[in-house]
């Protein structure tokens, strides 16, 4: 992990040369709407020392709106300088609430795409949880495909015939046998996305009975919630549910279904190559109209957003009161980096038993242990998913502390 630091020491961002035209459908009408200056390269690794944390490398950031197709994407996003490795813990799979999710999502996913006996292959597998789940359930062989996959002990089990190649997936992977393509928050990821569709298309050749399952958060909430604290500098393609399907057809598959999950956080899709390449569909007017205005009100949104939760930590602070995190991921990154808080915050809490210990990349936060947290005798809680404020709360009750849980 310090290998980050020592090849750029020094905390400040790096200017690039903006993307002039759209990477989902090629349009030069792209306008920039949101920007952050000096943000962490990363935000779902975590550092070894406070130290080396606040020296970890930064870029500036800067959204960009397509007005033909609906796209957003960070115009300033320093490809070259991204290195997924397995020092990366982007794994949910530590709480009651994501399991639940999980466990439901892949119950539908085996059915749906009648997963039983069948080859499945998942792009950005993470550590391997939820293929591994799958084809538990299923009865199915699966490979994954991930820079950051780590075989740690009792993460998953070995009951399945699941491999994994710890790699960017590319040429080396088309020959990979596959009925099922699966492909979990990775598409945000990807800056060239139209080139990494089309090399799945090659992947799966002439066939037309494979079956793609894409999972990728939806932009339109963000953009209606005003929530700065789900924009990172490592996501750099920005979806909604319709240009998520949009980009699909294009690029020659036909989309079955597609809908938001997770409280509405996330977009699932299921679709199959076509029978020949869409080429260029028109975006929806209405659809464009309707991303374009929630991107003119999104500015004004966020500034809202970050006074009232500054001001909120700010009076805890006054009245004594200590503020804690609840959630050591990138919703924490971008939220402390963003807002610029420092000693404001006591420490970030997180279930994963490998983040604890480890340092937030830019503030150099602590993330400790849930047993930890009597030490500091916090005031406020804030959750960084609302989706798992009752969790934390049953959590902190038996932990006995009594504080305020408030949640993003």
């Amino acid at each position: 992990m310090d290998d980050f630091a020592a090849r750029d020491p020094a905390p400040r961002p790096v200017l690039r040369p903006r993307t002039s035209n759209c990477p989902a459908c090629g349009s030069s009408e792209v306008e920039p709407f949101y920007r952050v200056k000096s943000i962490p390269l990363h935000s779902c690794i975590l550092l070894e020392s406070p130290e080396a944390a606040q020296a970890f490398p930064r870029r500036d950031l800067e959204l960009a709106f397509c007005d033909d197709c609906g796209f957003a994407f960070n115009a300033l996003f320093d490809a070259p300088s991204m290195a997924y490795s397995t020092n990366f813990e982007e794994s949910q799979h530590f709480s009651d609430t994501f399991n639940t999710f999980a466990r439901d999502l892949v119950g539908e996913i085996s059915e749906t795409c009648e997963a039983a006996g069948k080859q499945v292959v998942e792009i950005g597998c993470g550590k391997g949880e939820f293929l591994v789940q799958l084809c538990e359930l299923a009865g199915a062989c699966g490979i994954g495909i991930d820079p950051g996959y780590r075989a740690d002990p009792g993460r998953t089990s070995g009951a399945v015939t699941v491999r994994f190649i710890p790699e960017l997936f590319g040429p080396a992977h088309f020959d990979l046998p596959s009925d099922i393509v699966i492909c979990r928050h990775t598409l945000e990821h990807i800056p060239a996305v139209r080139s990494f569709l089309a090399a799945i298309r090659q992947m799966i050749g002439p066939r037309r009975d494979v079956q793609i399952v894409f999972e990728t958060p939806d932009f339109a909430r963000v953009l209606q919630e005003g929530a700065f604290w789900d924009i990172y500098y490592e996501h750099c393609s920005y979806f909604s549910a319709d240009t998520h399907a949009d980009l699909f057809r294009r690029e020659g598959f036909a989309v079955d279904e597609v809908k938001l999950v997770y409280g509405g956080q996330y977009i699932v899709q299921y679709a199959r190559p076509a029978a020949q390449p869409f080429g260029t569909i028109p975006a929806d007017p209405g659809v464009v109209a309707e991303i374009r205005h929630l991107v003119q009100g999104f500015p004004a949104r966020v500034r809202q957003s970050q006074r009232a939760w500054r001001d909120r930590i700010e009076a805890a602070n006054r009245s004594d009161r200590r503020v804690v995190l609840w959630g050591g991921s990138s919703k924490a990154v971008s939220l402390v980096t963003t807002l610029g808080l420092g000693a404001e915050i006591a420490a970030v809490v997180d279930i994963n038993p490998y983040k604890q210990g480890k340092f937030l990349p830019g503030s150099g936060h602590a993330v400790i242990a849930p047993e930890a947290l009597s030490a500091f005798d916090p005031g406020l809680v804030i959750v960084m998913n609302p989706l798992y404020r009752e969790e934390v709360s049953r959590r902190l009750t038996g932990l006995g502390i009594s504080a305020e849980v408030v949640a993003l």
